[in-house]
């Protein structure tokens, strides 16, 4: 445990010019005073790591001293050859530099790790986009890329959607995230950060000019708050439901699992009968038929009356047919 966190906080000092004790304490997770012990423990290795005093003092490393991979396990370097997805490197436009890096990597492998790369890509692929999605990455995602690894500004044309026209924007792109297939650019649009479907730009005009990162963003979690705000955003609708145990089994399997689980679990005991009362968010009422006929007889809806009226109307068809 000790052994690869001296190895991190050695591969940390040699990215940066200079870490401060907080900073490298934050990165590793452990205390400051863990950390004054371990660039004690490196000095005395011979690693020659030099702690600048006052307040705004801190760690680096002198001599431009560069440490080798020979330190690379086997488990270690098949892990390193999973960290990318092929294909999104290629929709980027990064095919090329990734497969240099790997290169590099390899060769400074010790020999008996020379058959990490292909043991593990025997051993793991990641299929990125969805089934029956035909996978056209969006022609202006490599522009878009480019500026977000340069932090460069830039103008843009945008459709929200096909039926609206376009508008030009000034934009600091900041991530790029690939969801289901689909990429999305997390950008800032005045003091706003808001999310961007790639395929929906129409022009792309990287300038010259960078932008300052602000220095709290997180992509993973700014991702992680969006996508939750959108999932509860399209569930505008609702639908009362009276489910058999098997219905309240299947229900999230065929509508929305985190409001399925949330409904049920918000629900009061069941009936005599073992069913389950409870009140569905959903996206539309015609949404909600089209999910809600896979349960068949073991979901009986009970409102808003005209959806009722339907599956009722749904229901006598299908006894006709199978009478």
């Amino acid at each position: 445990m000790r052994a690869s966190r001296l190895i991190k906080l050695m591969l940390l000092l040699q990215s940066r010019p200079s870490m401060t004790g907080t900073e490298l304490a934050r990165q590793l997770e452990v205390s400051e005073r863990t950390v004054s012990r371990d660039v004690l423990a490196l000095s005395e290795a011979g690693v020659p790591v030099y702690a600048d005093r006052g307040r705004t003092g801190g760690y680096r490393l002198v001599g431009g001293y560069r440490t080798r991979l020979t330190g690379l396990g086997r488990t270690e370097a098949e892990a390193l050859f999973l960290s990318g997805v092929p294909s999104a490197l290629r929709d980027m436009g990064l095919a090329d530099a990734a497969s240099a890096a790997r290169l590099k990597v390899s060769a400074a492998l010790l020999p008996e790790l020379g058959d990490a790369p292909a043991s593990a890509a025997q051993r793991f692929h990641l299929d990125a986009p969805g089934w029956w999605q035909p996978h056209d990455p969006p022609p202006l995602l490599p522009a878009l890329a480019d500026a977000v690894w340069d932090d460069r500004r830039v103008t843009a044309r945008y459709r929200r959607r096909e039926t609206e026209s376009e508008r030009e924007r000034e934009l600091e792109p900041y991530g790029l995230v690939l969801k289901a297939g689909v990429w999305y650019v997390a950008a800032r649009a005045g003091d706003d950060f808001r999310v961007y479907r790639a395929d929906r730009f129409t022009a792309v005009t990287v300038g010259a000019e960078r932008f300052r990162r602000t220095a709290d963003f997180d992509l993973p979690g700014f991702w992680e708050e969006r996508a939750a705000q959108f999932a509860r955003s399209i569930l505008r609708d609702r639908v009362e439901l009276r489910l058999s145990p098997e219905g309240a089994r299947l229900l999230p399997h065929v509508t929305d699992p985190v409001a399925a689980r949330e409904a049920l679990a918000e629900a009061g005991p069941p009936d005599g009968r073992g069913r389950t009362t409870l009140t569905l968010p959903v996206e539309t009422q015609e949404v909600a038929y089209a999910q809600l006929l896979g349960l068949g007889p073991e979901a009986e809806v009970l409102g808003p009356p005209e959806l009722r009226e339907r599956f009722a109307r749904a229901a006598a068809r299908s006894a006709g047919l199978y009478r």
